[in-house]
């Protein structure tokens, strides 16, 4: 009987594996922390189902031409970058999918597996129309607050297109953020427009931004406070030690799991007391959903393949400072766009970040 049921239980699992897709690409996390002098930073993780790939990182100017992407190949909307900004092209492209402008909005794409589903462009839309790869670059290029995405983003069609060595369009939800500590999801779902107010300030992946938040519920038990003991007829039970508050905090690399435990953390954590800390705060939160490479593993095509937390970029939104690591070289790098050309004549690009970085010698303190 067991046995009938776990055969049971795998044949539902690869069922719906079968419409979610590739399991094994992107299990990312973003978070929005708020200073004590007011100060916010957005930052996220990305995660990757294969071996390290080389993500360039980008600077795009000011009044920099783009063109939308369509599924039949035609040209789609026109438009020039009103605001430079800064970010990571995991796709290939003149695009980034993570990054910050200089009016200090940020925003990132997270996979959306089984739940993404954009819109419809008949031949009459063309001229307003992006690809779901297109959005970010968009958003950064064009608007300047969240106020301005959800002013600006349904006035535009945002249809899917297939990244050509993945093979398939990718599906995709957004958060966005600025200075103020304004956040929202962009979800595209059935064809339909959705803007979540980010009221917890955390993104994952699937299922949807009202699922998660609904889920929660399970969880409000937890508290960063021990819990107290408890006397049972004449035995006294203690704690063992710290963090009994947090028993039942789910510790899997699941999106339903990490987008609960980014809310405790997220939640609990004392601030700091401006940008600089706040970063610091953002990367220690994150460290906890690193994934060590073989942690999370799959199989495509007969090729196993791993998810790995390939980087993690913290965007301080006051200061337009982009900083991040990745899975390589653990040493904090730093993008100062006040110290950029922002009027540049094209994209500039620092190449092969994955690049395996060297430990820091100390021992000539120890003479």
């Amino acid at each position: 009987m067991k046995r009938h049921m776990c055969s049971v239980v795998l044949a539902l699992v690869a069922y719906i594996c079968s419409f979610i897709g590739p399991v094994t690409a992107y299990a990312c996390t973003g978070i929005l922390g708020r200073a004590e002098d007011g100060s916010c930073v957005f930052a996220r993780t990305l995660e990757f189902g294969t071996d390290f790939v080389s993500y360039d990182l980008i600077i795009v100017p000011r009044e920099y031409a783009y063109r939308g992407q369509t599924p039949s190949g035609e040209p789609g909307l026109a438009w020039k970058t009103e605001y430079a900004h800064v970010g990571f092209n995991p796709f290939g492209q003149p695009l980034v999918g993570d990054g910050i402008n200089e009016k200090g909005l940020a925003c990132g794409a997270f996979f959306f597996p089984g739940y993404a589903g954009y819109q419809d462009v008949q031949e009459e839309d063309l001229s307003e129309a992006i690809s779901c790869l297109d959005l970010v670059s968009w958003i950064l290029g064009t608007c300047a607050n969240v106020a301005d995405v959800r002013e600006r983003l349904p006035g535009i069609k945002v249809t899917g297109v297939k990244i050509p060595e993945w093979g398939f369009v990718p599906p995709l939800h957004y958060m966005v953020a600025d200075s103020t500590g304004d956040a929202a999801i962009i979800e595209y779902v059935g064809g339909q427009l959705n803007i979540h107010d980010n009221e917890v300030n955390v993104i994952t992946n699937s299922p949807d931004y009202v699922w998660h938040t609904t889920n929660l519920r399970n969880y409000i038990g937890l508290r960063p406070g021990n819990d107290p003991s408890v006397k049972i007829n004449t035995l006294e039970l203690e704690q063992f030690g710290q963090g009994t508050g947090a028993i039942g905090l789910p510790g899997d690399f699941s999106s339903p799991s990490r987008f609960v435990r980014a809310v405790f953390f997220t939640s609990t954590a004392c601030p700091g007391k401006d940008a600089d800390e706040e970063v610091g705060n953002a990367f220690r939160i994150l460290n906890q959903f690193d994934i060590p490479k073989g942690s999370v593993r799959g199989e495509e095509a007969g090729k196993k393949m791993y998810d790995t937390t390939q980087w993690t970029s913290a965007a301080d939104l006051s200061g337009l400072r982009y900083f991040y690591h990745t899975y390589n070289d653990r040493s904090v790098r730093v993008v100062d766009m006040k110290e950029l050309d922002l009027n540049a004549k094209d994209i500039k690009t620092i190449k092969d970040v994955q690049e395996p970085g060297s430990a820091r010698d100390v021992s000539h303190k120890f003479k």
